[in-house]
């Protein structure tokens, strides 16, 4: 495990403890949990575009595909 420094206002470091406190964890573990929600939020957005992208001029196949699907 590595060391990380962030600069924070004072204000956003006192609101951060409360929000850990409340949650009944540290402050790194809060950091950590919301690192790995960006991280999972950042992966997911490449996998959207990436499907969105192979899906790009193939509208009418799928139209196609949704009326067979619907019984017409």
């Amino acid at each position: 495990m590595s060391a990380l420094i962030i600069r924070l206002p004072s204000e956003k470091r006192e609101r951060l403890k409360q929000v850990a406190k409340s949650r009944n964890v540290s402050v790194n573990k809060l950091i950590e949990e919301m690192a790995t929600l960006a991280i999972a939020e950042h992966d997911a957005e490449i996998r959207f575009r990436i499907r969105a992208a192979r899906g790009r001029d193939r509208t009418d196949r799928g139209l196609k595909l949704l009326r067979k699907a619907a019984g017409g």
